[in-house]
């Protein structure tokens, strides 16, 4: 099963997803109505939170669609990393959403709400039932996805949720324990702040070009270091273009001895990089010791293309990296990383 779910086609996820959207619509309209109707906060609450997931779904359905466009002159990395901006949108709403649900939490404690019947535990459970399968849906989808994840995370969250909805209600009507009411409220709310903050730092990571958390970049330095040919390394720079694609661009200083052999040490490097750190973009470019801070003695080739970028287009920080005819990338396009 879960080897059919790895390979399930984009169409079949976005169809998910669109049912998904649908779902929560149903449900937040239904969860509105019987909260105002039975005075109940906490499943308005719900109700609220479950509008969130619907827009989480329509803005993760659409940065689904525009990530798959391919590599062109205005994004030159490509549209993938749009589903990491959609993720920060959706945990920030997230957020927003947890803080100000304590706040109404805690009004009504100090005007406690009262329960009009049976409504609130019996459409708990319906939500219930609907959010269970609305997690089911993105669950198979959400490893490979921060994204979906995050819808995930929502609906998940939203049942137990209601799980607290149906027993609250049940409470306040067998007991009149009003107060259960705001504490619940508070209690979703609190549990929804915390997912929000413990996962919206992965995608401001992403965001902000920082070194992908499950690579030990002194290890990869190392292990580059000690690839036949090479002396050192540096302006080494280590970034996700998306979610699970690592890259690094760095300079390598070469041996003199294997000034002439460069394509034997780049090749060294990239298969370093791809079978021990599963790095498997990169762009490198190649010095010599005598070359290192000393300009006027760089390739003549590489000279004058970063004068160029420089003087015409006022680009100072270039990573070059060069091919031979022999070993250039096939069917290699102007723009994007593949």
């Amino acid at each position: 099963m879960g080897h059919e779910h790895a390979h399930m086609s984009p169409d079949t996820k976005d169809k998910r997803v669109a049912v998904a959207i649908w779902a929560n619509g149903i449900l937040t309209l239904a969860q509105i109505a019987g909260g105002i109707f039975a005075g109940s906060l906490a499943l308005i609450a719900d109700a609220i939170h479950n509008f969130s997931d619907m827009a989480s779904l329509f803005i993760a359905f659409a940065a689904r669609k525009i990530a798959r466009r391919p590599a062109d002159s205005k994004m030159t990395f490509g549209y993938g990393r749009i589903e990491v901006v959609a993720a920060l949108i959706n945990y920030t709403t997230l957020i927003m959403i947890g803080a100000y649900l304590i706040y109404e939490g805690g009004m009504r404690f100090i005007d406690p709400p009262e329960i009009k019947g049976w409504w609130v535990v019996w459409l708990g459970i319906i939500a219930l039932v609907v959010d269970g399968l609305t997690a089911l849906l993105t669950y198979s989808m959400q490893k490979d996805s921060v994204n979906i994840r995050a819808l995930f995370l929502h609906n998940l969250s939203d049942a137990f949720a209601s799980i607290a909805v149906v027993v609250g209600g049940a409470l306040i009507l067998l007991y009149d324990m009003r107060w259960v009411d705001p504490a619940i409220t508070i209690g979703i709310a609190s549990y929804i702040l915390y997912l929000g903050l413990t996962e919206i730092g992965g995608t401001i990571r992403t965001l902000m070009l920082g070194s992908p958390l499950d690579i030990d970049t002194d290890s990869v330095i190392e292990a580059l270091s000690n690839v036949e040919g090479v002396l050192d390394l540096h302006h080494v720079h280590f970034w996700q273009m998306g979610e699970h694609d690592a890259s690094l661009d760095a300079h390598v200083v070469v041996e003199i001895s294997a000034w002439n052999e460069l394509e034997k040490v780049k090749g060294g490097i990239k298969r370093t990089l791809e079978n021990e750190f599963g790095i498997t973009h990169s762009t490198l470019e190649f010095e010599r010791r005598v070359h290192r801070n000393r300009a006027p003695k760089q390739r003549p080739v590489r000279s004058l293309h970063k004068r160029t970028l420089e003087n015409e287009f006022g680009i100072t920080h270039s990573t070059l990296e060069f091919e031979h005819p022999d070993h250039s990338h096939k069917d290699a396009h102007t723009y994007g990383h593949g």
